[in-house]
């Protein structure tokens, strides 16, 4: 069973939960700086994150899973839907970018809300999902919601993206504090963070995955023998928005900066 909307909301509006937002945030926005001219989807609760790029993104939608319930958190709230994450509403090939927050880890079927981020997002798309770590301590504290749900390995993450025909680009991490209360102030928190990504890299209570879409591919298990298919194929028109060169070759290094 998902986590209510509502007890989402009410942990991003506590201290802890805008430490959390402001930690996650600083890798994104090292990741995508820039949104102009895109089309760009939420999926899960990403509200918290969606409104930083609304203002610039082209089109900034989110999609909040049925069994998840929705928040309307005012005007500066980006347009929201909601129902069947394995059954979007949405044509093909549309988006640019998808940000995927809270939606991996109690997700009921994991590869077809996969194949269907596939579906909707615009050839040479990218996505990034922030999804609990296993090895991060916030997975083990089930008072935020980082520690409800199957948290994730790299190594996971990176088989479900390849079965769902993704190329995972880019790795990071955040939330190298304590969920705990007295550890979540916010200068003390930007200490932590400093200290785990330099000590202990790979201890940081999320991950956070860039993976670009493969536009034609065909894997082994979708084959019987005796039967030819055709390799899947992106759809033939292009991206709505144009894509930025600086954004595409700030995803070539192996790890966020």
């Amino acid at each position: 069973m998902r986590r209510n909307a509502v007890d989402l909301d009410r942990f991003y509006a506590s201290r802890q939960g805008r430490t959390a937002q402001t930690m996650i945030m600083r890798r994104l926005e090292a990741l995508w700086p820039d949104v102009r001219d895109l089309d760009m989807l939420g999926l899960g609760f990403t509200t918290p994150f969606l409104k930083r790029y609304q203002a610039s993104a082209r089109r900034c939608i989110s999609f909040l899973p049925a069994g998840q319930g929705a928040v309307i958190s005012g005007e500066t709230s980006p347009p929201s839907a909601m129902g069947d994450e394995t059954r979007l509403p949405f044509m093909d090939a549309v988006f640019d970018r998808i940000l995927v927050v809270h939606a991996l880890e109690e997700a009921d079927s994991l590869r077809p809300l996969l194949r269907e981020i596939w579906r909707v997002m615009a050839p040479g798309g990218r996505m990034v999902i922030v999804t609990s770590a296993r090895a991060g301590v916030w997975a083990h504290m089930d008072a935020t919601p980082f520690g409800h749900g199957r948290p994730f390995s790299r190594g996971q993450l990176t088989q479900l993206l390849h079965d769902a025909l993704f190329e995972p680009a880019a790795w990071s991490r955040a939330l190298y504090a304590p969920p705990w209360r007295w550890s979540t102030w916010p200068r003390l928190a930007q200490a932590w963070e400093k200290a785990g990504e330099t000590a202990w890299p790979g201890l940081g209570g999320v991950i956070l995955v860039e993976a670009v879409k493969r536009n034609a591919a065909l894997t082994p298990r979708d084959r019987k023998p005796g039967i030819r298919r055709r390799a899947l194929e992106g759809a033939p028109a292009g991206a709505l928005s144009p894509r930025h060169k600086d954004q595409d070759r700030s995803t070539e290094e192996d790890d966020l900066q």
